[in-house]
């Protein structure tokens, strides 16, 4: 919440509105803040003892995991970085000069040089994403958890073996399973407010929906319309980016969504319409931290030096199909229809 037009933290008659129990906390707190290729001091005798290291190790300012990983997947200005995982956390960086003065509607915040020193970073995010996968794997699980337990004539081996097996496969067969199907087959429209929504427009209120139900709709069908749903909220996120004045020239994935699961992947390049290019390293937020460490330490001049000297590069790049394209945006249509029916009425 720190900005230089309020001298710091925001004014203590805002924290009083907020909660008359934050009365003299401003004063207790930061006056200034520090991007992550600053050295803040070196390493204290205790730590260097207990790593055997010296003392003459520099220590640099904190930043935010997600921050890091973008940095460590090669975020550029106006490349979209998507961590996909549990949830999402989708972040921009801008020259200062071009965006610095603008604020952006709906999103998480955007804060001077929170990701790469010296630009804006602006945050977004999906509160829950692969988080939903999981709860729905959960419900298909419930007989496997709560039934097979209970059935004598298998011993406690098969039974265990049974879960873990069933565990293991069942979002890679669903997925394996959703994607022969025919796109007019389907006829869900799912809303991803499981757990909230945290951008556009934050409402941790709003509750997720799924529409078009009949006695034909199985496991697999269900699964594509959440997975579409997900990737329905990212396309949310890029529009609001788009219709405040920020461009988006390109979209980057880390996490393990993003690394384990193709389906997933191609749903979301074909909702956004946009190719996206899957970081080749699984530990970005690790290398991005590393990257930072490195411009503490004198090594490289800045963020941007270091990210083209210890960049991994790409695994792979996501096209979206066009045909898939033109019919994802009528779909989409239906679900933005869905969502404002559903947060006006719980109203």
């Amino acid at each position: 919440m720190w900005h230089k037009d309020f001298n710091g933290l925001p004014d203590e008659k805002f924290l009083i509105k907020l909660d008359p129990l934050l009365a003299g906390l401003k004063e207790k707190l930061f006056k200034e803040t520090y991007t992550c290729d600053i050295p803040v001091g070196n390493l204290c005798k205790d730590w260097a003892k207990r790593l055997g290291l010296t003392g003459e190790v520099k220590v640099g300012a904190g930043s935010f995991d997600a921050h890091l990983g973008a940095v460590g997947g090669e975020i550029k200005p106006y490349q979209l970085v998507k961590v996909m995982g549990t949830s999402t956390c989708d972040m921009l960086v801008s020259p200062m000069e071009e965006v610095g003065e603008k604020l952006v509607a709906g999103i998480c915040g955007q804060v001077d040089g929170s990701i790469i020193p010296g630009m804006l970073g602006l945050e977004a995010g999906q509160s829950a994403f692969g988080d939903i996968y999981a709860w729905f794997s959960k419900l298909l699980m419930w007989p496997v958890t709560e039934i097979i337990p209970g059935i004598n004539w298998l011993d406690e081996k098969a039974k265990e073996r049974i879960t873990k097996e069933t565990s293991d496969k069942i979002i890679a067969e669903l997925s394996k399973r959703a994607e022969f199907l025919v796109d007019e087959e389907t006829a869900l429209v799912a809303l991803d407010w499981l757990n909230g929504r945290r951008t556009p427009d934050a409402n941790q209120e709003l509750k997720g929906a799924i529409t078009g139900l009949s006695l034909g709709s199985d496991a697999p069908r269900i699964f594509k319309a959440l997975v579409e749903a997900t990737a329905f909220g990212s396309r949310m996120i890029n529009e609001r980016f788009v219709s405040e004045g920020v461009r988006i020239d390109g979209v980057i994935a880390i996490g393990g969504v993003a690394k384990k699961n193709p389906f997933v992947m191609q749903i979301v390049a074909d909702v956004l319409n946009m190719p996206i290019k899957v970081a080749n390293s699984d530990q970005t937020c690790a290398l991005g931290s590393a990257m930072a460490a490195s411009v503490v330490a004198g090594i490289y001049k800045d963020i941007p030096s270091a990210q083209k000297a210890m960049g991994r590069g790409f695994e792979k790049e996501y096209h979206p199909d066009p045909a898939r394209a033109i019919k994802y945006d009528t779909l989409f249509k239906k679900y933005r229809k869905l969502g404002t029916y559903v947060e006006n009425g719980l109203r």
